[in-house]
């Protein structure tokens, strides 16, 4: 257990995001970086955690597809959230039908939003 007490890789209702306004606060920043397995948008949001959200197309599959692939990449987040920067939220969506390996995605994860993160420090600055 941390000090906080919380264990290291609990996924917390507070790293959800939760309301339609989050997701349009994510997505109206405009900032997004995307390789072929996974496009993520970000913006800051003002707390010492990330926060993450899914938005999974029909596109992708039917209603057991989509979730599957949403517990896939909720796992990858809930591996690697302590080697992400902080102080983000991110709106992750899955590209292609295909199911990535798990390695794979937490590798994807973790590049992209260092991108993401570098980027929108750079902006802050200018």
């Amino acid at each position: 257990m941390t000090s906080s007490g919380a264990k290291p890789f609990e996924f917390r209702k507070a790293e959800h995001l939760r309301s339609g306004a989050d997701f349009r606060r994510v997505y109206e920043a405009r900032r997004s970086v995307a390789d072929s397995r996974l496009i993520i948008y970000a913006c800051f949001n003002q707390l010492p955690h990330t926060r993450i959200g899914f938005s999974v197309s029909r596109k992708v599959g039917n209603a057991v597809r989509r979730n599957r692939l949403r517990r896939l990449y909720r796992e990858a987040f809930r591996l690697t959230k302590t080697d992400l920067p902080k102080g983000l939220d991110l709106v992750l969506i899955p590209r292609g039908s295909d199911e990535p390996s798990l390695v794979d995605l937490k590798r994807s994860l973790l590049h992209l939003a260092n991108q993401l993160a570098q980027r929108l420090a750079r902006e802050a600055k200018s």
